[in-house]
């Protein structure tokens, strides 16, 4: 494998935290709400994972034991309880062992704090 080195030429600005376009945004979002958006939404960006979500938005008491989840999506159950995993891991659902069953409930206002932080980072520039 062949390695060329490529030299930096400086930047034509006079001051070198200018930039090409002008100083950056202060009001950007931090590093930790980033983080804590991305992990929720790459937990969201599965179908199946959203499904979950629906169907244990749908039932009563927005609760559904983890038995009643394989039908509906049509996937084993130990992949349905590595969906659930990562959505109780992502804050998005709450798990609760009741015996031999586990139910799975929403957490409560985890997606609307999930809508209200997005539109807070997205509002500036819409």
């Amino acid at each position: 494998m062949t390695v060329t080195e490529l030299a930096l030429e400086p930047l034509a600005s006079s001051s070198p935290a200018a930039g090409c376009c002008g100083p950056a945004d202060d009001s950007a979002v931090d590093h930790e709400t980033a983080v804590d958006v991305a992990r929720r939404f790459k937990a969201l960006a599965d179908p199946a994972r959203v499904q979950l979500l629906s169907i244990a938005a749908a039932h009563e008491g927005h609760e559904v034991c983890v038995c009643d989840l394989t039908g509906p999506l049509g996937l084993a159950q130990p992949t349905v309880s590595h969906h659930l995993k990562l959505l109780v891991e992502a804050g998005l659902l709450e798990r609760d062992q009741r015996g031999r069953w586990a139910y799975y409930s929403l957490v409560p206002g985890a997606l609307g704090g999930l809508r209200a932080t997005l539109g807070r980072i997205v509002a500036p520039q819409a």
